[in-house]
C-alpha cells in the first residue's frame, strides 16, 4: 500500500504531538514495507525536490511552511504521488479541503488524523470535517470537537497513541523517585499544580522527579525552591525512553496535570509502568478517560485534593508493569490505521459519492 502523508510541519522542523504522531506512524508504516510518502515544506538542504529518511520519502511542496502556498501547491504533488490513500493532519485545515481535491480525482479515500483544534483554525474546520472520508481521533475528547464541526459519528475513529510495551517489559528498575511529572515544561503544563501538592506533604518521606524541559523550567525550579522541596524534586530534564521507563517503573505515583492533552502519552506510559495515577481534571485535556478503565488510578480537582491523594496510595504495592495496555503497543496501534485505510479503500466507491 502507497500512503502519502500531508503535513506542512514535520517532527523535522518542530516537535509537537501532531507532527510526532506523523513521523511515528509512517516509520512504522515503512518498516512493515508499506511505501510512505509525506507531503511536507522543506526541512532539509539543498534543492532536491525530496528527502529519504527511515524509508520515508519526504516531498517539498513548497520551502518554507506557508498556509496559503503549501494549500495550493499540494493537489498536484499528490496526483503526481498517485498513493492509495491520503492521510492528512487537521491543521491549516485549508490542506484537508486541498488534499480532498486530489483524492477525489485519483479515487482515494482521504483520512483526516485529527490531533486538537487551534484556535486560529477553529472558523474552517467545518469544511475539514466534511471533506473526511474517515476521521481519527485520539481520545474521546477530540471526537467530541469533530462532532461539533460536523463529522457524522460512523465516520469517526479512535486511535490512541501508542508506546513500546516490549520496553515496558525488559526495561530495568530505577528507583530514585516515589513521585514522578512529566510533561513538556510549557504553556499550560501546570507543573505548578504538582509541586504544591508536594509542599503540602512537605513533613511526609518522598523523592520526586519532574521529567521534561522548557521555557517553563526555569520558573519550576524557582518554585519547587520558594516551597522549601527542591532537595527532594530532581529536574531530569527530558529523557529517551529507555531511561524514561526505568523512573516509572520504580516509582510508585504519577501526577497529570497539565491543562492541555488531546492524549496524555506519559500518563500512558506510567500505568503501564504500574505507577497508581493521579489525574487533575482539566476542561481540555482527555488524560481522566485513561484512568476510567482497568488501570490503577483517580481522579481530583485541585493540589490539595492530590496531596490527599498521594498520601491514601501511600500503601498500595509497589507495581512495575501492568498487562492492561497491550492494545496500546506501537504494532497493535498501527493495525488499527491500517484496517482504517483498508475499510476505507474498500468503501471508497460509495464514500466518493458523498462528496
Amino acid at each position: 500500500m502507497h500512503v502519502a502523508l500531508v503535513s506542512m510541519w514535520t517532527a523535522q522542523h518542530r516537535e509537537t504531538g501532531a507532527t510526532e504522531r506523523t513521523r511515528r506512524v509512517a516509520e512504522a508504516l515503512a518498516a512493515r514495507g508499506h511505501e510512505v510518502t509525506i507531503c511536507c515544506a522543506r526541512w532539509w538542504g539543498g534543492d532536491l525536490p525530496a528527502f529519504d529518511q527511515q524509508d520515508v520519502t519526504y516531498r517539498a511542496v513548497t520551502d518554507e511552511p506557508t498556509v496559503g502556498s503549501f494549500g495550493s501547491k499540494l493537489p498536484f504533488h499528490l496526483l503526481r504521488a498517485k498513493p492509495d490513500v491520503v492521510q492528512a493532519v487537521n491543521s491549516p485545515p485549508g490542506h484537508v479541503v486541498a488534499a480532498k481535491r486530489a483524492a477525489r480525482l485519483l479515487r482515494v479515500p482521504l483520512v483526516v488524523d485529527w490531533w486538537h483544534d487551534a484556535d486560529d483554525d477553529w472558523v474552517d474546520y467545518r469544511r475539514a470535517a466534511s471533506a473526511a472520508t474517515r476521521v481519527l481521533v485520539p481520545s474521546e475528547l477530540v471526537r467530541t470537537q469533530v462532532r461539533e464541526h460536523g463529522a457524522s459519528e460512523e465516520r469517526i475513529e479512535t486511535v490512541p497513541e501508542s508506546i513500546d510495551v516490549d520496553l515496558v517489559r525488559d526495561a530495568s528498575v530505577d528507583r530514585r523517585a516515589d513521585i514522578v511529572y512529566a510533561n513538556d515544561l510549557t504553556e499550560g503544563c501546570n507543573v505548578e499544580s504538582f509541586l504544591l501538592a508536594l509542599a503540602e506533604l512537605r513533613t511526609r518521606t518522598w523523592r520526586a522527579a519532574v521529567i521534561g524541559d522548557g521555557p517553563l523550567r526555569e520558573a519550576a525550579e524557582a518554585t519547587a525552591a520558594d516551597l522549601r522541596i527542591d532537595d527532594r524534586v530532581a529536574f531530569l530534564g527530558d529523557l529517551p525512553p529507555e531511561e524514561f521507563v526505568p523512573v516509572l517503573k520504580g516509582a510508585r505515583v504519577f501526577a497529570q496535570t497539565a491543562e492541555h492533552e488531546p492524549f496524555a502519552t506519559e500518563l500512558l506510559w506510567a500505568l503501564a509502568c504500574g505507577c497508581i495515577g493521579l489525574v487533575e481534571y482539566q476542561t481540555d485535556s482527555s488524560a481522566h478517560e485513561l484512568v476510567t478503565g482497568p488501570g490503577r488510578g483517580r481522579r481530583v480537582t485541585s493540589p490539595q485534593e492530590l496531596a490527599t491523594a498521594i498520601s491514601a496510595v501511600a500503601d498500595e504495592p509497589h507495581r512495575s508493569r501492568s498487562e492492561n495496555y497491550e492494545a496500546y503497543d506501537h504494532d497493535a496501534v498501527l493495525d488499527q490505521y491500517l484496517a482504517v485505510y483498508r475499510d476505507a479503500i474498500d468503501a471508497r466507491g460509495f464514500s466518493l459519492g458523498l462528496f
